[in-house]
């Protein structure tokens, strides 16, 4: 059953909007704008209603809000309002509104919309998975990473959280192509990028193939150390797979993996970071392979024996 999110600030309002609903959806009332953004990032919804005057938030700077939001960015919103103005439809649906309804309801109205926009929803959800996902491995694709990338930065600054990157890169893959053949390789791509992204399972997680026999992913939340020993196990989870190397490398397939952490600030580049974790992976390249080498943004670096 898909969920709807209503944040209106009138119980009258908001139950009434829910009756004409009916059964057919899950509904949801907040009736504060700040609980309605924290509701709409811990779960899933398929469209929410927004109510533009509310005392405790605008809805333009709340509608903003969520576009900026990774976890909502994609949601659809349907303004609320008892203005039939012009100006504030206008302005609604620049923000990134996909509707505006004004007060007093029509029932036949809100069900259509309610209806034509989850629908939409669904069509836009199946696209996205299709076009931002590497087809042979099943992960997030480089297109997906660019985009997710700068949003998930973004969020760490505005939520004052930590937010670490990280570089894989398969050990001497050239050579093992060399030795087993492309399709031989390709299986080990798929079998490294499902291995992973097993272990990034959170909605602050983010892995995908960054090209070739590269991959990045990004956390928010953990401090260096622990992201260093969580990027420990998933080196020595893929070391475990036992898929065969060329035995003048190596007995197993491995990665080496390089990382940052950090707590981003405003003014801050993304792109600069990115760069230090790709110099940790350098590093871990260089000092041997099959390792982690990991870093802080005071400069501390962890790096595996």
């Amino acid at each position: 059953m898909d969920k709807i999110l209503i944040i209106e600030d009138s119980l009258a309002q908001a139950e009434y909007l829910k009756s004409i609903l009916g059964t057919g959806y899950d509904v949801t009332i907040c009736l504060k704008g700040d609980e309605g953004f924290r509701k709409a990032k811990a779960e899933a919804f398929s469209l929410i209603f927004l109510d533009i005057i509310m005392p405790d938030v605008d809805g333009f700077t709340l509608l903003k809000k969520l576009q900026e939001t990774i976890l909502t960015k994609y949601t659809p919103v349907i303004l609320v309002s008892g203005l039939a103005d012009v100006q504030h439809e206008e302005k609604g649906l620049t923000l990134g509104a996909v509707d505006y309804i004004t007060k007093p309801f029509s029932p036949i109205t809100v069900r259509a919309r309610a209806n034509i926009h989850i629908k939409l929803h669904h069509y836009q959800m199946q696209f996205m998975r299709q076009a931002t996902v590497d087809q042979l491995t099943g992960v997030a694709n480089r297109r997906r990473y660019e985009d997710d990338s700068i949003l998930k930065w973004r969020e760490a600054v505005r939520l004052g959280l930590t937010f670490s990157v990280c570089m894989f890169d398969i050990d001497k893959f050239k050579i093992y192509n060399d030795t087993f053949g492309h399709p031989a390789g390709d299986k080990v791509i798929a079998s490294v990028a499902k291995t992973a992204s097993s272990f990034l399972q959170r909605s602050t997680d983010f892995f995908g193939r960054y090209g070739g026999e590269e991959f990045v992913a990004i956390m928010i939340g953990n401090d260096a150390k622990s992201a260093f020993e969580f990027l420990k196990t998933i080196r020595q989870a893929v070391e475990d797979l036992h898929i065969p190397h060329d035995p003048s490398v190596s007995p197993w397939v491995t990665i080496s993996i390089g990382g940052v952490t950090l707590l981003p600030k405003d003014g801050d580049s993304y792109d600069e970071y990115l760069k230090v974790a790709d110099n940790m992976l350098y590093k871990a390249k260089n000092n041997g392979r099959n390792m982690v080498v990991w870093s802080d943004s005071g400069k501390t670096e962890w790096r595996e024996k």
